[in-house]
């Protein structure tokens, strides 16, 4: 068993977006998935973008936005919904709502984020 203290949580954050890396290879042992819980600000943005080996899936906990998708395409993606990209999807997010967009992502195989982000606490 592994118990992971939320005080030892590492937060991620460019601006406008903070991810909290619950469950990811620098606190886990785990050699299946990375969670992390994504929190946008009202019209942060997080880029097009694809991951080559891993595929990710998004439950969407509160607010509305957008998914950036290939090609130009964006759908609607609200609290409730579940999306799933895999290996090579291009897809992002941005948060054109009212609210701060909040959704848990589960990647597998593992990926530490921390290369895609300006700062960590």
């Amino acid at each position: 068993m592994e118990f992971i203290s939320k005080e030892t949580i590492v937060e991620l954050s460019n601006p406008g977006v903070v991810s909290r890396q619950l469950l990811n290879p620098e606190n886990s042992s785990s050699q299946r998935v990375t969670i992390t819980e994504v929190h946008l600000e009202i019209g942060a943005v997080q880029p097009r973008h694809t991951h080559e080996a891993s595929e990710q899936i998004w439950y969407a906990v509160s607010g509305t936005g957008k998914l950036l998708l290939a090609d130009g395409e964006e759908k609607t993606f609200s609290a409730g919904d579940v999306v799933r990209f895999a290996d090579k999807d291009v897809h992002g997010l941005h948060n054109d709502g009212a609210e701060e967009f909040v959704y848990i992502s589960v990647t597998a195989p593992p990926i530490n984020f921390g290369y895609a982000y300006q700062e960590k606490k």
